[in-house]
């Protein structure tokens, strides 16, 4: 690795960040350390595995083992025991932070347009990025835990949002969004499926009053650019967990969130562009707020 100068080896950590912005590595199926079967929820991989991939569920831990290894949650190793991968850990970890530090999610508001000294919140969110489900005796299926993204969703409404004044149908507050939504919440799915996982910070998002940013650590993979993901163009870079989240219906079939959802959605709300920052250590996105009627909450 170039440093000045000089020349140095470059550590384990940027040989991987190397490889997988090359696509030569998934860093999503690498071991964490001094995890486990137990880290894992099986509430949620029984639904998983029996609900959507309609297959029998294991019945001992080393069934457990060969199952969840065959599907890159777990992975073995000579020593002892399988481990948990990246991606076993993100989507169906109790604790997922505890195990890899970059999981979960960073969010801060601020009323100002710069970092201020004083934040309206700031907090770090963990948790599977999938939802819980439950089968009801008459075959209804209802979500019992919200998942991570849901979570944080949630977590930031009252901030990105205003209520009404006035009462509208069944005498409930009309909701005005400063960002459309649904484009928001594919942005927040991309930053963590497309993610680089060798990379040690969270996913963050930042509400600012004029804007709203949503930084994914790790460069663009392949030869991605912003030009052809504008396009249509797919390349993901952590596949397992493109597809269980597919399976979950988290995100479209077709993978084109960005040039179907956020562009237009951001631009039909507000009238502008969404901003994209591609650096070697981030992808950020750049929402502006639509301000034009309703004042963001401070």
């Amino acid at each position: 690795m170039r440093v000045g100068s000089t020349s140095q080896l470059a550590t384990r950590e940027q040989q991987a960040a190397l490889f997988a912005s090359g696509g030569l590595l998934h860093a999503e199926v690498l071991p964490v350390s001094g995890s486990g079967l137990a880290d894992l929820d099986l509430v949620r991989l029984t639904d998983y595995l029996g609900r959507i991939l309609g297959d029998e569920v294991p019945a001992t831990d080393s069934d457990w083992h060969n199952r969840l290894c065959g599907l890159g949650f777990l992975t073995e190793r000579v020593d002892g025991p399988p481990v948990c991968t990246i991606a076993g850990t993100v989507l169906f970890a109790h604790r997922p932070r505890r195990l890899l530090r970059q999981a979960g999610v960073r969010w801060m508001a601020f009323a100002g347009n710069d970092l201020d000294y004083q934040a309206l919140d700031d907090t770090v969110l963990d948790g599977p990025l999938v939802g819980l489900w439950s089968r009801t005796a008459r075959g209804d299926v209802n979500r019992v835990q919200l998942g991570l993204v849901e979570r944080l969703m949630e977590r930031v409404t009252p901030l990105l949002s205003t209520e009404s004044t006035e009462l509208v149908e069944h005498l409930r507050r009309e909701r005005h969004w400063h960002y459309p939504p649904e484009a928001l919440r594919e942005a927040l799915l991309n930053a963590f499926v497309h993610r680089d996982w060798t990379r040690p910070g969270e996913v963050e998002l930042v509400r600012f009053g004029d804007r709203l940013t949503l930084t994914s650590p790790g460069a663009l993979q392949n030869s991605m650019t912003v030009a052809k993901m504008l396009a249509g163009q797919r390349s993901a870079r952590n596949p397992i967990l493109v597809e269980v989240l597919r399976d979950y219906g988290y995100v479209e079939a077709r993978g084109m969130g960005v040039r179907r959802k956020i562009v237009p959605q951001v631009r039909a709300l507000t009238g502008q562009d969404v901003d994209f920052e591609v650096t070697q250590d981030h992808v950020r996105l750049t929402l502006p707020a639509h301000t034009s009627s309703h004042s963001l909450r401070t």
